[in-house]
């Protein structure tokens, strides 16, 4: 029987059965019919979810993917009774800075693993060795391989208490911690906690709106106080277009995740639409949709949204990823009043895009504010190399 400290050698092998089973399940699909519009304002088009049906059933292979991710150093151990999985990849150069990266939802460590490399050995990007990191990415409990929490309270907070036990298990005594989405809520409560592991963190998705804006940012129709600048009423904006417009996927994992999880967890297809429907119901697809529809201005490519998919299908994880929701204590992109050293990327096609006035109240030590030329929500996988940069540059400060 695993001890509760050990540390357990971990490698995927999916039973062929299982993929056999996926591909029937596509072809057993029954399809609702076309929409009544011409664009993806009532969801996820038909034509787009048949193509994307047609490909995953007879061309993915689910084995490259798996191959890659055992390419990496994987591990389960056991905290607080649960099982957390985790890529752990040490850099060669000794003096490396130990790192923890959160994925989001509908993420998983899938989308990290372009940013390996860059982190780790850096000299080989063209980057001082000064640079690199000993790069740690776990599945968030209920997200992938880690275990499905069988009782409440495994809240972001409780996620981040998991974190900071995982970097002392593997020996790191001082570490950042980076995070985006779900990972951004986890990091940002770790800074607010300040643990004196935590030498600090980077955030991809800024929690800046102060709390007098909240309740107005929220209303429909909501309007931005003449007081803001610019850039505050931008974001007023955008935040307010995503509430409006956007935010009834994580309203219906935060109120029923379970009733959800019925539906996603039969039908592929349906699991399928819910993970890449992010368009914001203008019209406009999210990243997702855009590269399902042939835009190759990313890194990221059909493959490696099947790759994310997969897994979710594959483990069964629809319900227990999007329960994390459900245990969320507070509202998006609210200011949480972080101590800990803090750095903030604001990529340009993110959600909001985060004024340096927000980020200054919201963050009490911040230590490095930029504005990539390139990258979204998913910055990491869409831009691997900026993603890594920044991070380079925002930790320099803490080496």
């Amino acid at each position: 029987m695993a001890q509760e400290n050990e540390l357990r050698p971990f490698r995927i092998d999916i039973p062929e059965e299982d993929l056999d089973d996926l591909r029937q399940r596509i072809a057993n699909t029954r399809w609702p019919e076309k929409e009544t519009v011409d664009d993806d304002s009532q969801g996820v088009p038909l034509a787009t979810m048949q193509e994307l049906a047609r490909y995953w059933a007879t061309d993915y292979d689910w084995r490259e993917v798996e191959a890659r991710l055992n390419s990496y150093p994987q591990f389960l151990t056991t905290i607080n009774g649960l099982d957390i999985h985790f890529i752990h990849v040490r850099s060669q150069h000794e003096d490396a800075l130990p790192l923890i990266v959160t994925h989001g939802w509908p993420g998983s460590v899938i989308e990290q693993l372009k940013i390996i490399e860059p982190l780790t050995n850096p000299t080989a990007f063209g980057r001082s060795a000064e640079d690199a990191f000993h790069v740690v990415i776990p599945s968030v409990p209920g997200y992938g391989f880690s275990g499905k929490p069988g009782a409440t309270g495994w809240d972001h907070a409780q996620v981040g208490h998991a974190w900071v036990e995982l970097m002392k298990r593997l020996g790191y005594t001082q570490f950042v911690a980076q995070g985006g989405d779900v990972g951004a809520l986890i990091s940002n409560l770790m800074g607010a906690e300040a643990p004196p592991e935590l030498a600090g963190i980077h955030i991809n998705l800024p929690f800046t709106v102060p709390a007098d804006i909240m309740p107005l940012i929220t209303q429909p129709g909501a309007t931005p106080p003449a007081s803001l600048t610019d850039d505050e009423k931008r974001a007023f904006e955008q935040v307010s277009k995503f509430f409006g417009k956007h935010a009834a996927y994580a309203l219906e994992m935060n109120t029923r995740p379970q009733t959800l999880g019925y539906a996603l967890a039969d039908s592929p297809i349906g699991l399928a639409a819910w993970i890449i429907d992010h368009g914001d119901g203008s019209g406009q697809p999210g990243l997702m949709g855009q590269i399902l529809l042939g835009d190759t201005s990313s890194a990221v490519t059909r493959d490696d949204i099947l790759d994310n998919i997969t897994l979710y299908w594959l483990t069964g994880t629809a319900a227990s990823a999007a329960r994390i929701y459900w245990e969320s204590k507070g509202p998006l992109f609210k200011a949480i009043d972080v101590s800990a050293p803090a750095a903030i990327s604001v990529f340009p096609n993110e959600i909001y895009e985060a004024p340096r006035s927000w980020a200054e109240r919201a963050y009490q030590n911040l230590i490095y504010y930029n504005r990539p030329e390139r990258g979204g929500h998913f910055a990491a996988w869409e831009q691997p190399e900026i993603f890594a940069g920044e991070l380079q540059a925002a930790f320099r400060p803490l080496r």
